[in-house]
């Protein structure tokens, strides 16, 4: 049985019956005193039975070293409880109030609270060309400036930036933006594509307004004044937290990885639960302490544009709409550590858990996404009856199925640097089931369980079990974006074109790869085999070159392919190689490739050629072809990908 269907299990056991307490021993916390406002009843001892329950199966069976879960409400934190280990070579236990986690991108709501008290002491204007506050120039693009409310929606059109997102060493703001900006591929205001860079650039705009170094002053600004004694955004860990810091791990039992610098606006956090229960508490009371309740009010409901009848971004805060009550809040994730927040305003409640490994499976987003619709359901119920109820006839709904259905890319996403190759390796497929109902594998996929789409408005889908929705914007007869409430505040995604369609390319690439691969093999085998039977090639020196070309480069492009797969895979395992470690071996593939394929398709065309009229048979005719057609196909990709040239923005 999938480790969902067990979590999805123990949540309805859970959720009928709260006799089951389980207070594991690294937990060393006692809730704090029953409090909630009139309209949530939170009481102390069910959420623990609830938590104490869930939690500690769930990460068991994902093999997560350690977590943190807390609860709050307006008047502060309900419930707080560490589980598991923060380090298990040493056997040290998370405690919510002592063991510092990283929540990785929960950290840009600290800054995006900080760009507020900005806008509020008049030194931001949320509307004004970014360029105002900067000592270097961001391009316009169509003419159009880029502007905070933008950056805070993530609409601002960047591409994804990774290059020293994540570095071995410490890396100045200042440096960071300068040596990273990204190409600006939407219209600003236009479309959701969340950006680490546009994070990174609002704390630096904040350094630049306010005159502290951006450590410096969320010590001062937001940590000081909420009495958050255990969260730092400095890095390399100073000594007082250091011995607080949890390990991260891949899974429980694996080598624990080492501390891991990160762009600090964007996801440099490290904090105590407990402590992130005060940023909430603040939120909740309308940024009591930090700031004014008209500013946070305007933060949290803050609307952007978007596709209708999904989830938008607030200012900073994306909503995370469960049971039909509006929470908003952050995830975040980085190598090793797993994190979501989530506030509630009208009703005061908040919610956060954070991992410290990424466990078995990926199943870190299903363990967070089932302990907030577990709590909701518990404590935030439906205010009315949902049923789902079809919104057009069955026949219109099978031709909007069938409409959608295709390959779709991410609007977060590169697109003009060689890791677009991974966006389309990484293409999102949308389909029809037998049944001519809409199919989302994608979500499926993030263990997320299966679901039934029900179409309830035109272009509208609700899965009958649970909130998630879907939809999409047509025009003309054409789907030009899709999202899920899943993720739609801040990505859409938008169909592919049939010359990037994977569907299509995928299976050519794969074979074009194989006959290349061929052709390397075969090539010293039959140089052997003619060495052994004393059979010479009978062919002039034009074409005997030609064909010892086609050998020689074949192996330079089945060699080059080996290379990127590694320095894929590689980086995928640890994204900061991707921070200059790894820089000559990028350039020489980007040299190798295009040289060899480029090589051998002059090569085989000769070869080719010169085959054609003699005595070989039709058979050899067509291989050579069919190798010339193959190493054309790779061309279009290295083309088409940018998997050439020596540029390091990426």
């Amino acid at each position: 049985m999938r480790l969902v269907t067990r979590l999805a299990v123990i949540c309805v056991i859970l959720m009928l019956s709260m006799t089951v307490v389980f207070h594991p021993a690294s937990a060393q916390q006692t809730p704090a005193a029953e409090s909630y406002p009139a309209d949530v009843n939170l009481p102390a001892d069910d959420i623990a039975a609830l938590l104490d329950g869930f939690v500690p199966f769930a990460i068991a069976q994902a093999r997560i070293a350690g977590a943190v879960v807390v609860v709050v409400d307006r008047e502060g934190i309900v419930f707080q409880q560490g589980y598991g280990l923060a380090d298990m070579d040493a056997g040290r236990p998370v405690i919510s109030d002592e063991t510092l986690f990283r929540p990785g991108s929960i950290s840009k709501l600290f800054t995006w609270t900080a760009v507020m008290q900005q806008v509020e002491a008049g030194r931001i204007d949320l509307d004004a060309d970014i360029n105002t506050y900067l000592d270097f120039q961001i391009p316009p693009l169509d003419g159009q400036p880029i502007t905070m409310r933008q950056i805070m929606t993530h609409t601002a059109g960047f591409e994804e930036a990774l290059r020293y997102l994540f570095t071995a060493g410490p890396m100045p703001l200042e440096v960071y933006v300068k040596q990273s900006l990204p190409a600006r591929v939407f219209v600003p205001g236009t479309t959701p594509a969340y950006s680490n860079y546009a994070s990174a650039l609002a704390g630096y705009v904040v350094v630049r307004v306010s005159g502290q170094p951006f450590e410096t002053y969320m010590a001062d600004n937001i940590f000081a004044p909420l009495d958050m004694a255990k969260s730092t955004f400095a890095q390399p860990l100073p000594e007082a937290h250091a011995a607080y810091m949890s390990r991260r791990y891949d899974a429980a039992g694996w080598p624990a990885q080492d501390f891991q610098m990160i762009v600090a606006p964007a996801g440099g956090l490290s904090a105590s639960g407990a402590d992130i229960g005060r940023f909430m508490i603040a939120h909740l009371n309308d940024g009591q302490g930090i700031l004014r309740p008209e500013t946070a009010r305007m933060m949290h409901a803050y609307q952007a544009p978007g596709i209708e009848g999904l989830n938008r971004m607030a200012l900073g805060f994306y909503e995370k709409s469960v049971n039909g009550r509006r929470g908003i809040g952050h995830g975040g994730d980085t190598q090793g550590f797993h994190s979501d927040l989530t506030i509630f305003p009208d009703e005061g409640v908040g919610i956060y858990i954070s991992l410290n490994s990424s466990g078995v499976g990926g199943e870190s987003l299903a363990i967070r996404q089932l302990l907030l619709e577990g709590f909701a359901d518990r404590y935030l119920p439906p205010k009315a009856p949902q049923e789902i109820v079809p919104g057009v006839d069955a026949a219109t709904a099978k031709e909007h199925a069938a409409l959608v259905s295709g390959n779709y890319i991410s609007s977060r996403g590169s697109f003009t640097n060689f890791l677009s190759f991974a966006g389309f390796l990484g293409q999102i497929p949308v389909g029809v089931t037998a049944e001519g109902k809409l199919s989302f594998p994608m979500l499926e996929n993030l263990g997320l369980g299966a679901f039934d789409w029900v179409e309830i408005a035109p272009f509208v889908w609700q899965d009958r079990h649970s909130s998630q929705t879907i939809a999409a914007e047509v025009v003309d007869g054409k789907v030009v974006r899709m999202s899920t409430d899943v993720f739609s505040p801040v990505t859409v995604l938008i169909p592919v074109p049939p010359s990037q369609d994977a569907a299509l390319w995928l299976p050519l690439i794969g074979m074009a790869v194989f006959v290349i691969k061929l052709q390397a093999v075969l090539w010293p085998v039959r140089w052997l085999v003619r060495s052994r039977l004393g059979v010479p090639l009978d062919l002039g020196k034009v074409h005997l070159t030609a064909y010892r070309a086609t050998g020689f480069f074949a192996w330079g492009v089945v060699l080059a392919v080996l290379g990127w797969m590694f320095f894929l895979t590689a980086a995928s395992t640890d994204a900061t190689l991707l921070g200059g470690a790894m820089d000559g071996v990028l350039n020489t593939l980007r040299v190798v490739l295009p040289v060899s394929a480029a090589g051998l398709a002059v090569a085989a065309f000769i070869h080719m050629g010169l085959s054609f009229g003699g005595r070989r048979s039709w058979f050899a005719h067509f291989g050579r072809l069919l190798l010339f057609l193959s190493v054309l196909v790779v061309l279009w990709i290295i083309y088409t990908h940018h998997l050439y040239g020596f540029d390091l923005g990426f």
